[in-house]
């Protein structure tokens, strides 16, 4: 049985409600954790994989382009926000380790 807001009633579990933010949020937070801003929390460890860190802003700029007139103002907004903070501290990271 569900709630309201289609949510079941008897979950023990809140899962987040499923908006353009629940499909950005999970490539933003791999990507922190690529460059070494974020814990790793399986490992439990700061380690950069500037590789892979660059891939995962590849795949939302992917996104961006191909959501491109169909995102509302906020969408879009939080979109390039997560891009630009990853692309800046990409190239951070980078210029530290290549000069």
């Amino acid at each position: 049985m569900a709630t309201d807001n289609g949510q079941p009633k008897n979950n023990k579990e809140s899962l987040p409600l499923l908006d353009f933010s629940t499909l950005v949020l999970p490539f933003f937070t791999q990507g922190l954790v690529s460059l070494g801003l974020l814990e790793d929390p399986i490992r439990m460890e700061n380690k950069e994989n500037l590789t892979l860190a660059k891939r995962l802003i590849d795949l939302l700029g992917l996104l961006k382009e191909r959501t491109k007139g169909n995102l509302t103002p906020e969408e879009d907004k939080f979109l390039e926000s997560c891009l630009h903070q990853l692309r800046t501290a990409y190239l951070h990271k980078a210029q530290i380790i290549e000069p």
